[in-house]
């Protein structure tokens, strides 16, 4: 899949399933370190091509149309060479590029605009470093990498290149039709692909080039797209197949296109995972350039959006997750018997453990989300199969809930910092994001609004199940006790009366943190608030200071923790104001859904029919445009399913 206009961005990209290309305006590859976006092609963590640059005659040539991403899946631009005015380009190259799963394939043409025979000496300098993601989004920091060998091989039509580090294999492979008529080496690790192409009066001459990536423990790759347009066929039916069969809302067209947009996103935006039984299901990963892994939140979030639509998504997560589910307690993990995962790393410093990302369980949320999705799942299909099989999994997951989760010994979902890893685990991960109205951080263990409600949905969820599927009346009945005492606790607790709406958190003291945000609006998707207080809840967001015409803000304005183009304090987030429409709608608040979704709708048309991971909190009166969150996603799974989730919430 490509992207079109992309609001904000300056590079864009090519993302299929699992692997995802960003290169210049002409094509090209540089290896530019830092950044809001990786430059380079990367699968499962790594860069395997870290440089792609072309001269004609020793020089660059200089952009006539930049690379355009087109919704059929190729990418295209077209170059000269550089010159003045009193001299028309001697050539034009076309160049068109395209990405499959672990693969990168380009055509390219050049054209003579010479009236006589002429010769042109072509060269592609090209290297693989696979750096691993981590190195590209620490800045400076570098880490250490004892016994590390990179390694290059002249092949008949191109070059490999290898690296090993103890027991990891990685490779990549350039090759191309026609073979280069040499392979010279540049002093830099680089090797330099070169050609002396014939080219009769006004004729031509094409290269189909294919680079194929290898990560260490990937599965082979499957036959490789002989050319761009076939593999943007192979993509455009994966998106055909994924995408048939949602019916869209016709009276609400621009809702309609954020939809088709976002149900395209996601048919792209699944990776392959295993399954308990070692099975094979695609999953939706979180997002790219920095996310395309599975995330559990993220993952049953964009799930549970899409159930009414696309319930395949959900049949294919809740197995993964219940596969890669905590069984013992790993400290540098923060995993724990029952625990659902957070992130899931392929990449070589998650494998040498520098990085605590291989499996790492640091959220408090994704695993009573992980039983929301059954229950809900079970409820909307009927399919009782999943909740049959996972039963041990999700008696697990409410295990860890009432135990290590903290609602036994603390009355509440509990999460502490972890050291090397997030300071905060709830949805709002950045440091600082839970926090007082006077912007001071929530200290010692912490207690976050959302969670809770997310746990009392668990609970209540898991509670049918036992009842219906698992024929446990006894355990139904424990569960239904658990969730209503959450429930009193939490208006005892939380609740804040002089500003009539709940705190964000409890600290560690258990004093209220009392900054008004965004998450008050999932404990109306969770039912957790009782009728008056919901209804409250739902039109204080809707109030000038919360909703800025683009979406409900993360952190109200004007209070001393609010700042526009912060992460989780004051910027607009498309997945969490879905949330709320959900939740407005479930407290009969049907208006302040529509202006809800009203607002996203209008986001995505300015976006050019995408929603963005996150914009900044500027009004819209303010400003006639979102103004871009500099280092958002791309493209979010979350955000690519929250106009489905705001169908189910005002209809068409």
């Amino acid at each position: 899949m490509t992207d079109g206009h992309t609001h904000g961005q300056t590079r864009q990209l090519l993302v299929r399933a699992g692997t995802f290309a960003s290169m210049d305006a002409a094509g090209g590859l540089t290896a530019v370190r830092g950044g809001t976006s990786p430059e380079g092609l990367f699968v499962r963590d790594a860069r395997h091509l870290c440089r792609w640059q072309l001269t004609v005659d020793g020089a660059a040539p200089e952009v006539l149309t930049p690379m355009t991403y087109e919704d059929e899946g190729v990418a295209r631009c077209v170059l000269v060479p550089r010159g003045g005015r009193q001299e028309p380009p001697a050539y034009t190259l076309f160049r068109e590029q395209a990405v499959g799963d672990g693969t990168f394939v380009e055509r390219l043409r050049i054209v003579s605009n010479r009236p006589v025979p002429t010769t042109v000496r072509l060269a592609l300098t090209v290297d693989a470093d696979f750096t691993d993601q981590f190195e590209l989004r620490a800045g400076h920091r570098t880490y250490t990498k004892l016994g590390a060998v990179r390694g290059r091989e002249v092949l008949d039509d191109g070059v490999g290149f290898t690296y090993t580090r103890g027991d990891w294999r990685s490779s990549t492979t350039v090759t191309s039709e026609p073979a280069p008529d040499a392979v010279e080496e540049t002093g830099a690790g680089a090797r330099r692909l070169v050609w002396a192409l014939e080219l009769e009066s006004q004729g031509s001459a094409e290269l189909n080039l294919r680079v194929v990536a290898r990560p260490h423990g990937a599965r082979e790759t499957d036959a490789v797209a002989a050319s761009p347009q076939d593999a943007a066929a192979e993509l455009a039916t994966a998106v055909r197949e994924f995408a048939d069969g949602v019916e869209l809302p016709g009276a609400w067209p621009e809702l309609a296109d954020a939809c088709a947009r976002g149900l395209a996103d996601l048919a792209v935006l699944r990776v392959p995972a295993a399954g308990p039984d070692g099975e094979r299901h695609l999953v939706p990963a979180a997002g790219v350039p920095w996310f395309l892994t599975l995330l559990g939140r993220d993952a049953l979030l964009t799930s549970l959006f899409a159930l009414p639509y696309r319930p395949e998504l959900a049949a294919a997560t809740l197995p993964v997750l219940a596969a890669t589910q905590a069984t013992e307690q790993v400290e540098g993990a923060v995993a724990q018997p029952g625990k659902i995962v957070h992130e899931v790393r392929h990449g070589e410093l998650a494998h040498f453990g520098q990085v605590p990302f291989g499996r790492y369980y640091g959220s408090v949320d994704a695993t009573p989300l992980f039983l929301v999705l059954l229950g809900a799942y079970t409820e909307q299909t009927a399919d009782l199969g999943p909740a049959r099989r996972l039963e041990a999994h999700a008696r697990a997951a409410v295990g860890w809930m009432l135990d290590h989760g903290g609602l036994t010994s603390r009355g509440y979902l509990v999460y502490r910092a972890d050291q090397g890893g997030l300071a905060n685990q709830n949805w709002k991960d950045s440091p600082g994001a839970i926090c007082s109205a006077d912007g001071s951080r929530a200290t010692g263990p912490v207690m976050a609004a959302g969670a809770q409600g997310y746990a009392y949905d668990a609970l209540r969820r898991t509670a049918v199940l036992a009842r219906t599927v698992w024929d446990d009346v006894v355990y139904a009945e424990l569960l239904e006790q658990a969730a209503a005492d959450l429930r009193d606790r939490f208006l005892r607790d939380f609740w804040m009366e002089d500003r009539g709406f709940p705190a964000l958190a409890l600290d560690g003291n258990g004093q209220q943190v009392d900054a008004l945000a965004s998450d008050a609006g999932h404990l109306l998707w969770s039912g957790l608030l009782d009728k008056e207080y919901g209804e409250a809840v739902g039109r204080r967001l809707l109030e000038p200071d919360f909703f800025s015409g683009w979406g409900v803000r993360t952190v109200a304005s004007g209070q001393a923790a609010y700042h526009p183009l912060s992460y989780h304090r004051g910027s607009v987030w498309p997945h969490d104001n879905a949330l709320i429409a959900l939740g407005l709608a479930r407290y009969g608040l049907h208006d302040e859904a529509r202006v809800v979704a009203g607002g996203l709708v209008s986001a995505a048309v300015a976006c050019g029919g995408r929603l963005p991971e996150v914009i900044a909190g500027y009004a819209r009166s303010a400003y006639p445009e979102p103004v871009p969150y500099p280092y958002a996603c791309v493209r979010e799974s979350r955000s690519a399913a929250a106009p489905l989730a705001l169908l189910s919430a005002v209809g068409g």
